[in-house]
């Protein structure tokens, strides 16, 4: 195909009375056509990239209480089966001395063990008022302390992470009980952080009627873009019929829809507080 289009083109050129082509020339062509297809392309795709402006705050900052300097401590401690009751014992005699102690400047939020769940499970919830420095005050206070030892020996694993709340959650306070507690872990998408916090900005509305929302908190340290939502209820039944009841708001399928993209994995844990937990 090669000579008969060259000698089309060498035609051409007779008939405008121009010289015949050489092989530059038809370089030059060539060429000429495959940029002009690229910067066509190249044109043609940018309508259809979504411009980022670039972001000027951290999550931390967008999605945070500015009023405090809250930070929150989960740990999730895996007990040895034959070793769960004497674990709550130690738990219940040593961490209400530390809440108390002033030279701690760290609070009890709750104390739970799962029931439905990973099990052998025990799921710790403190606040550190001061933010990072009062965690690592309590951090330097604890290193030698026997407790840790002790406590050590009955565990199989354990893990934490430190979290900041919503802005748009309540803050956790005591309540009295008997409740439950449901643990929604959520782990989302990397990037996704914001678009999460703001549809449910406006959907948490849908799940206060029945003092149900405990806190909602998001991963800063440990395994991030992790999401934790903390609620109570009187028992499984009023669980369900609490979450049936959202269904039937408007706009709350509107959160679902949008948020449910923006998740990796998902995991529910039903708790129950042990006799210590200021959340009853």
């Amino acid at each position: 195909m090669a000579p008969r289009l060259c000698s089309i083109s060498a035609a051409a050129r007779r008939l405008l009375g121009g010289p015949s082509p050489g092989p530059r020339d038809v370089a030059a062509v060539a060429a000429a056509r495959f940029y002009s297809k690229d910067n066509e392309g190249s044109w043609f795709r940018s309508l259809f990239v979504h411009k980022v402006d670039p972001r000027k705050d951290a999550h931390s900052t967008l999605l945070s209480k500015k009023e405090t300097s809250n930070l929150y401590k989960i740990q999730f401690h895996n007990v040895k089966p034959e070793c769960l009751d004497a674990y709550n014992s130690l738990t219940e005699a040593v961490l209400p001395k530390l809440h108390l102690d002033e030279d701690y400047p760290c609070s009890l939020v709750g104390n739970w063990n799962t029931w439905y769940g990973e099990q052998d499970q025990a799921v710790h919830l403190w606040r550190f008022s001061g933010g990072y420095p009062a965690l690592m005050d309590c951090m330097n206070k604890l290193k030698n302390n026997k407790f840790r030892k002790e406590r050590s020996q009955m565990l199989l694993s354990r893990r934490n992470q430190l979290l900041l709340e919503f802005s748009f959650w309540n803050e956790p306070q005591p309540r009295a009980g008997p409740n439950i507690y449901e643990l929604r872990t959520y782990k989302l998408k990397p990037g996704t952080m914001i678009e999460w916090g703001n549809n449910w900005a406006r959907a948490i509305k849908y799940r206060q009627e029945n003092q149900e929302a405990v806190g909602g908190f998001f991963s800063q340290i440990g395994e991030l873009y992790v999401v934790h939502h903390l609620w109570a209820y009187k028992d499984l039944q009023s669980r369900e019929e609490t979450r049936n009841a959202a269904w039937r708001k408007r706009g709350w399928d509107e959160n679902v829809y949008y948020t449910v993209p923006l998740v990796r994995h998902m995991e529910s844990r039903i708790m129950i507080p042990l006799k210590i937990s200021p959340l009853q």
